[in-house]
């Protein structure tokens, strides 16, 4: 029975590191078409540097998340005070030009990718308690906090850039 489950988790795995690969590309995009000289905002409504900025923590912090929790080095983690320290990071990081905010990320983009391509069944299946009574695996910060979370970020900044 593990074999066959071992065999569907790695085969998710390999997809996810695929999936974060074109993330990657795509904000690689994404970013070629920001204007030069872009600057954040001062309103409610983010711009695509903000967003930018909010992609380069995402990634690092839930890729980090992905890879301690899987190794076994996370078994428990305090998630929302994580989250606020993580978004005044991203408030300071809106200061930096694009280009330098796409490097940052595709940094820990390749980092992680390159620990989904090592990891096995069983570190995806390893759990991290983020608060009292939630709990989620490698797999799971992987494909949601950070694939999916970006997946939107990106859709947000395209937005921003073709209205």
């Amino acid at each position: 029975m593990w074999s066959f489950l071992d065999e569907i988790v790695d085969f998710e795995r390999r997809r996810l590191a695929d999936r974060l690969e074109a993330d990657s590309a795509r904000l690689a995009d994404l970013v070629r078409e920001m204007p030069t000289g872009s600057v954040g905002g001062s309103g409610p409504e983010w711009t695509g540097l903000d967003i930018l900025a909010h992609i380069v923590v995402l990634s690092k912090f839930y890729g980090v998340l992905t890879s301690r929790i899987g190794s076994g080095k996370l078994a428990e983690l305090e998630l929302l005070p994580n989250v606020k320290d993580r978004d005044i990071a991203g408030e300071q990081l809106s200061s930096l030009p694009p280009d330098q905010l796409l490097a940052f990320a595709q940094r820990d983009h390749q980092r992680t990718i390159a620990y989904l391509r090592s990891a096995n069944a069983e570190a995806m299946r390893r759990r991290a308690v983020l608060y009292s009574g939630f709990s989620m695996t490698a797999e799971e910060i992987a494909a949601m906090p950070l694939c999916a979370h970006l997946e939107i970020h990106l859709d947000q900044l395209e937005r921003t850039l073709r209205p």
